[in-house]
């Protein structure tokens, strides 16, 4: 049986190749059930997450997710997410391998927004305000600068040394990038938005969103959380990984529909109608997108494969 760590799932998912895998994915037969989330008390701090995710496509693959999500793991310099996942063969049953959860979360969830941003933001956007500087932050960065151009990054948080902390990673990977201080500012001349941040309050406003914007909300897991206000929701075409899991889980989704700012009509495609093309996407020039993902199980599916066959396929890679 194989086994990841940290290091050897993040060599084992390439940006492209995985962006590819997740398209591939939705455009074909997975089956998703509803996956479990449970609060968990957390004595004298906020309450944490704990979420199982199983997903499999019949007589191929089948795995699952387990994932915890303690948001003040910050207070003690650890990753905010810790998981697990467990690929077997959906033939036999036959467990196949253990893939570090953390890791393969991170890199899908990145690559997901990625693959809408190639469908929804403009294809000639060259520049992205990342908001948030936790794990995904990076990613993000990495991920989106796989489907478009982008030639400068600013990066926005609560703290302005992990702000530029992050901004030196990225720099050290490559990227022109720069923290910054004033969100608005950023926020109103940026062609892509992306929010990657556990904010209860909304930290974007639909007033800053430029002509061609495109926001990317990956925060937010829950229906008490936003990332983005009701002017943001209204003034863009809405778009959404699913439609379940936002109805569900997706506060920036959720708070508006309850409080009839959009309607669920207004909800225009998700993911899967975007790369079968059932729907087109992004209409115009001018047109300002939103997509608010709250995480699907065949992401992960998809990525776990790709990491298993591609490990295997290439055992001394």
């Amino acid at each position: 049986m194989l086994v990841l760590n940290v290091e050897e799932t993040r060599h084992a998912l390439h940006w492209p190749a995985l962006i590819d895998a997740i398209e591939t994915m939705f455009q074909g037969r997975c089956i998703m059930p509803v996956r479990h989330h449970h609060e968990v008390e957390v004595p004298g701090e906020s309450d944490a997450t704990l979420l199982m995710m199983p997903a499999w496509v019949p007589g191929s693959y089948m795995g699952v997710k387990i994932l915890s999500v303690f948001p003040d793991n910050s207070l003690r310099s650890l990753p905010a997410i810790f998981g697990t996942y467990l690929l077997s063969s959906a033939k036999t049953g036959e467990m196949l391998a253990v893939i570090e959860g953390g890791e393969l979360t991170a890199r899908r969830t990145a690559a997901t927004s990625a693959l809408a941003a190639k469908y929804l933001s403009r294809e000639d956007a060259s520049s992205m305000l990342m908001v948030g500087t936790g794990r995904l932050s990076l990613n993000l960065i990495q991920a989106h600068a796989t489907t478009r151009n982008l030639t400068s990054f600013q990066i926005w948080g609560r703290n302005a040394a992990s702000a530029e902390k992050t901004a030196e990673e990225a720099r050290q990977h490559g990227f022109n990038a720069s923290a910054c201080d004033d969100l608005e500012e950023v926020a109103r001349k940026a062609d892509i938005i992306s929010c990657a941040t556990l904010s209860h309050e909304p930290l974007i406003k639909g007033d800053w969103l430029k002509p061609g914007a495109h926001l990317d909300l990956v925060g937010a897991f829950k229906p008490t959380m936003r990332e983005s206000d009701d002017v943001a929701v209204r003034r863009a075409t809405v778009y959404v990984d699913t439609v379940e899991g936002a109805l569900k889980e997706g506060g920036d989704i959720v708070q508006p529909l309850q409080a009839g700012i959009i309607q669920r009509d207004d909800i225009r495609a998700e993911l899967s109608d975007l790369v079968t093309g059932r729907h087109k996407g992004r209409q115009s020039e001018n047109e300002i997108t939103l997509f608010k993902s709250v995480g699907a199980a065949l992401e992960d599916l998809a990525g776990a494969i790709l990491a298993y066959e591609s490990v295997t396929a290439n055992p001394n890679s």
